[in-house]
């Protein structure tokens, strides 16, 4: 008999993903209002382009990045952990689509030879 689990690991790419976005929401909820004044702060909208750009270059364009960049902007908003549930997010779906992948590989193929 033959285990079919799936067993979907995150890799390096999710791993550092995962860990820039919990910073860069760590330090705009915590750091940035301390120090800065409010959404319209230059660092806190730099730290949103270049987490924008890290995260397309290590996981590529996702839907869910979108509105965790546009969310960052509205001022009451930015304190949301936007990057962190995006990260999550595009995880989840990767994991949805290896799955159903594996379960169309596992499928009968049709008739061959006929």
């Amino acid at each position: 008999m033959t285990d079919d689990t799936i067993i979907i690991s995150p890799g390096p790419r999710f791993r550092t993903a995962m860990v820039l976005a919990i910073l860069a929401d760590a330090l705009q909820v915590v750091v940035f209002p301390l120090f800065v004044a409010g959404a319209a702060s230059p660092p806190d909208d730099i730290l949103d382009f270049a987490v924008g750009a890290v995260m397309v270059h290590l996981l590529g364009w996702h839907w869910e990045f979108l509105p965790s960049f546009l969310g960052k902007l509205v001022p009451g908003v930015d304190l949301v952990p936007f990057w962190t549930m995006a990260v999550a997010n595009v995880y989840r779906k990767s994991k949805q689509i290896a799955v159903a992948t594996e379960e169309n590989r596992g499928q009968d193929p049709a008739l061959k030879g006929q």
